[in-house]
């Protein structure tokens, strides 16, 4: 009886991944795929024994990235497997299954070299397997929680996993051609291009089924990353703490005053709270630059959306604010830079006086540059403000790499005070996210 049990679930294993793989050459056959910037990049993290482990929103594209990079390695002649464990068909599986998947695997496709693990925290336990499997096999996993690399996994794979943070399509992603942008034409079709992302989502289904995919992702996110996932009770109140953060996109917050407007009586609750949501990538948390670490904890912190879908279609503000998109598609931008470069930091300044400069990026220990996103710089007084706020971290950090982003104006202007000349760029918002990327070459960090 054992016996005849055990081929059944072979069976279904079985039945499961060639639906699975039938899906995938499906879509790679009849949909256009979107070429995923540092492909390349951490291609080259697969000639090590280590796990390259994708993380990222869900449905923000991990799939079809660790697909793309299982094509380029079996253009090498090796022969790679895929599972996905976001598949209601296997609610089921458990910790010892997963030998029999791998079975099925050399089954199916005989001796195989790369083995992808889609959304494998579903299946509790997968450390030690995954573990395990690296010894000898090409691992990807992926995950939707960031938390999936702590525990177990950290403590058994210590110097011997690399982790790559996804976010969804940039904008230099959904164009669909090579612009020069010295043509008055190609400049032109870029802005059309641009005021589509920055109306739109960089959610790869959006452009399929629109902006009701993006309400249908977010509640998914909510219950099966946040809510199950941590059992969290008073469920009314976490949708609305998180409606709240994604309607307050590009704003400050305070842990005491979210503690305040809900009604959470133990602050710690809502940290936590926050965490779940930061945890399921749908938000990011900026802190406030300070050389004194108790200073940039206890200051207020600054909330993103992961992508400006979220702004779009489930904020609950009646007006958009354009200039706050522009804030958050940079932010969302600075921090897929980051995600190639460990020793670069994004955070925001602000001084006593209430001056605020958007983005702080600092470089191992150099402020590396100042950036001010303002959508109308031609309202003079609102460019007054953001220029002074801009000279006065400028000199503060001890920094002479000052740019503002802009919506259309481009210009280099020189400003002049008491105690020193210093050069601004403004530069348009399609430039500024058009501008060259980070190297290939940078060295990957084992973790």
């Amino acid at each position: 009886m054992f016996v005849v049990i055990n081929n059944m679930e072979t069976k279904i294993l079985e039945n499961i991944i060639k639906d699975q793989k039938r899906e995938i050459e499906r879509k790679f056959k009849e949909e256009k795929i979107l070429k995923r910037e540092y492909v390349n990049y951490t291609r080259k993290f697969l000639e090590y024994p280590n796990i390259l482990a994708i993380l990222g929103v869900r449905r923000g594209g991990k799939s079809i990235f660790s697909l793309l990079l299982s094509k380029q390695f079996e253009r090498g002649k090796e022969k790679a497997a895929y599972i996905n464990f976001d598949d209601e068909r296997l609610i089921w599986a458990k910790t010892e299954d997963l030998n029999k998947i791998l079975q099925v695997f050399y089954g199916l496709y005989g001796d195989v070299k790369l083995i992808i693990l889609d959304e494998v925290q579903n299946i509790e336990g997968w450390e030690l397997f995954a573990n395990r499997l690296r010894r000898t096999k090409k691992v990807i996993i992926t995950g939707s929680n960031s938390r999936l690399l702590s525990g177990e996994l950290a403590t058994h794979l210590t110097g011997r996993y690399i982790d790559h943070l996804l976010y969804p399509f940039s904008f230099r992603e959904t164009l669909d051609f090579k612009p020069d942008i010295g043509l008055t034409e190609d400049n032109a079709k870029i802005r059309k291009k641009l005021q589509e992302y920055i109306e739109g989502s960089g959610f790869p289904e959006y452009r399929k089924f629109g902006s009701e995919i993006i309400s249908r992702i977010y509640r998914d996110i909510i219950s099966k990353d946040c809510i199950n996932r941590y059992k969290i009770r008073d469920e009314e109140t976490f949708r609305e703490l998180a409606n709240y953060l994604i309607s307050n996109f590009s704003g400050e917050f305070t842990y005491s005053k979210l503690s305040r407007v809900f009604g959470i009586k133990d602050v710690h609750t809502t940290k936590n709270y926050v965490s779940y949501i930061r945890d399921a990538f749908l938000i990011v948390v900026l802190e406030r630059f300070s050389p004194k670490l108790k200073q940039q904890v206890i200051a207020p912190k600054k909330v993103y959306a992961v992508d400006q879908g979220l702004c779009n279609f489930i904020s609950f503000k009646l007006s958009k604010n354009q200039g706050k998109i522009f804030e958050n598609i940079v932010c969302i931008d600075l921090l897929r830079e980051k995600s190639v470069n460990s020793h670069v930091g994004v955070y925001y300044w602000k001084d006593h006086q209430g001056r605020e400069v958007d983005f702080v990026v600092k470089e191992k220990s150099k402020i590396k540059e100042l950036i001010q996103v303002c959508y109308d710089i031609e309202d003079l007084e609102t460019k007054e403000r953001e220029i002074n706020a801009l000279i006065r971290a400028g000199e503060e950090l001890r920094c002479n790499n000052l740019t503002v982003v802009t919506d259309d104006y481009e210009a280099e202007e020189t400003t002049e005070n008491q105690k020193t000349k210093r050069k601004i760029r403004f530069i348009p918002l399609w430039r500024w996210l058009l501008r060259e990327k980070l190297s290939d070459t940078i060295t990957p960090i084992l973790r």
